[in-house]
Parts: C-alpha cells; structure tokens; sequence
C-alpha cells in the first residue's frame, strides 16, 4: 500500500499534566502517515481521487489549536481516531513529537499505528 504523509506539522497548543502547562501554550509536531492507493489519481491527476494532505493538515491543525489534552498519548489517539474517522484511509502511523518537554532532550513523545495494516 501506498503512502500519503505529513512530517513536520507544528502546532502550538495547551499540553500537559502540570498546574503551569495548563496555563500556556506549548509546541507539538506531528508525523502523519496515512495508507492510501495512489494509482488512481496519479492516472487521471485528480486530487478527488486520493488523500489531500492539505486538507488532512488543515484538519489537524484546527483540531489540535483548540485541544487541552493533559497527555500526548491521548492526543494521539485522538488524531489517529479523527483521521481515521474523516478520510478514506484504512490505516495511520503517527509520531507526536513534546520537543522542549525534556531540556536534555531534542524531543520526545509517542508513536502509534492504528487501523487496518496494509500487506
């Protein structure tokens, strides 16, 4: 199976379980891999034919700009399950990167594939 992805998204966003993380706003990047058979539009070059992932990113952006999750576990459910739910797509890996949330770090976060895994 093909694949169609986002790598890099980058939304600010209120994230996490301490009294002062609820009170600003903190960085979250997303990597988006989402199964899709391409051979469709690539023939007739028509973008109705496939995932677009503009408006899959413009999705994401929206919903996590407005998100208030205390954990980045549940926010990638929560993203996988919306994906998964609002495009035609059978299957989702994703990386949801905390980068600042350990200084000593350069990121860290959680990585989940849900759906359907393609052969």
């Amino acid at each position: 199976m093909d694949r169609v992805y986002i790598h890099g998204l980058t939304v600010e966003t209120v994230i996490g379980i301490f009294d002062w993380e609820r009170t600003i706003k903190q960085k979250v990047v997303v990597d988006l891999e989402m199964a899709v058979d391409i051979r469709a539009s690539a023939q007739s070059e028509n973008i109705e034919r496939t995932v677009s992932y503009k408006e899959v990113s413009d999705r994401l952006l929206s919903f996590i700009a407005k998100s208030e999750f205390l954990l980045v576990e549940t926010m990638a459910e929560e993203i996988a399950a919306l994906v998964l739910k609002e495009f035609p797509v059978p299957f989702v890996r994703l990386k949801l990167g905390k980068p600042g949330a350990v200084p000593e770090a350069q990121d860290v976060g959680v990585m989940i594939e849900r759906g359907d895994k393609p052969a």
